[in-house]
């Protein structure tokens, strides 16, 4: 019956209605429920009624007998005016019972930024979407939310989202933004200069890096760059691949915030005040991680196609490079040109290995595996610290 669709995920039946149940068909629907029962037997029944549009007393009937012989019974994606039927007839009283996400659409919307993970939108002047890559990304979207009021209850000026919609086949995070533009577009634009681009970003870096947090609740930077690490061993030789690891363990644990993905485009202005955004790569750990992902985002990833850097953020290759010196000049406070080209060989390391551990895994360009290698046996070897 083509009201009636199953699959099986782990140890549980899901079963799918959709169009309306009523009397007219409501005896054929639960027919077609059991044989599904007899030939996929389970004590965990879901209920999916992300395509229902309506269902009666006769359905609701249905229902009941369906839960009465589940041990674990749940029904899921009910739309606005089904929940409100389960609410009024007291199911929501009984089972538990989750509405179906808003559907939205971002055809023709203005594109903010891409990342590792999806895809900012801007729907309408005061609200900006985060579509994720992932079409199984609900676990994806929690834990950055998490993540988001970690960071503002810890003083951070960040864009928390309120709510979660469907696009497409996948998800997205909603949030509130009243024509807010990001320091990208605005450099880009010409509103502002690369001083000042530079100013606002570091200055809301050094508030994120003086913040402390709870280890346990975010991932630790260290280990993750030794994961990027442990991937290139065989790829690398094995000196330089040990000295390379032992640079990154060296690394004394760090209990300050760090972003992660730190880049002009994921910086807002609204009002005045810059917002944090994108909040899933949230970490903590010593500031060398996070120079290392400026690094890229304003050198790295474009070192083999300038092109890259106009693609991703907006401003040319050479406008990149001075943010970047600039950037360090104010991060660092200081002008000595051989203290910031120590640091950013630091950086360089930590951000050539992720390039190199990226670029195998996703297409092997060889152009970027040259280089990224090269860099690395140039800097590695003279490197005694990443610390700085």
């Amino acid at each position: 019956m083509e009201n009636v669709r199953y699959q099986v995920s782990d140890a549980s039946l899901i079963i799918n209605l959709s169009g309306r149940v009523d009397s007219g068909n409501a005896q054929d629907v639960e027919e077609a429920i059991k044989e599904t029962l007899n030939a996929n037997p389970s004590d965990a029944i879901t209920l999916d009624l992300d395509d229902l549009e309506y269902i009666s007393s006769a359905g609701l009937r249905v229902i009941l007998r369906l839960a009465k012989g589940a041990g674990s019974f749940k029904i899921i994606n009910a739309s606005a005016p089904v929940y409100e039927i389960f609410d009024m007839t007291g199911f929501t009283e009984m089972f538990e019972i989750t509405k179906a996400f808003r559907r939205i659409s971002v055809e023709g919307c203005e594109v903010i930024g891409r990342g590792a993970n999806g895809t900012v939108y801007r729907i309408d002047p005061d609200t900006i979407v985060k579509v994720y890559l992932s079409p199984d990304s609900l676990d994806d979207i929690r834990r950055e939310r998490e993540l988001a009021r970690t960071a503002f209850v810890k003083g951070i000026p960040t864009a928390i989202p309120y709510d979660v919609v469907r696009v497409d086949d996948g998800y997205g995070s909603v949030y509130e933004l009243l024509n807010a533009r990001t320091l990208g577009q605005m450099l880009s634009s010409g509103e502002i200069t690369v001083d000042e681009a530079a100013k606002l970003s570091i200055d809301l870096l050094k508030i994120i890096h003086k913040t402390e947090v709870d280890p346990n609740s975010m991932p630790s930077e260290r280990d993750i760059v030794l994961d990027w690490v442990d991937y290139l061993k065989g790829h690398l030789e094995d000196g330089l691949w040990q000295k390379l690891h032992d640079l990154v363990a060296a690394v004394p644990e760090d209990n300050h915030l760090i972003h992660g993905d730190y880049h002009l485009k994921n910086i807002m202005v609204q009002n005045g005040e810059t917002l944090l955004i994108d909040m899933d790569t949230l970490c903590h750990g010593n500031p060398i991680f996070e120079l290392a992902s400026i690094y890229n985002a304003y050198v790295g990833f474009s070192q083999c196609d300038p092109s890259v850097v106009l693609k991703f953020q907006g401003f040319d290759e050479e406008t990149a490079h001075e943010l970047w010196h600039k950037s360090l000049v104010l991060y660092l406070e200081t002008t000595d040109e051989e203290r910031i080209r120590s640091v950013e060989e630091k950086a360089a390391i930590v951000g050539q290995t992720r390039l190199l551990r990226r670029t195998l895994r996703r297409d092997s360009d060889p152009a970027m595996v040259a280089a990224t290698k090269a860099r690395l046996e140039e800097l590695v070897p003279k490197t005694d610290t990443l610390l700085f």
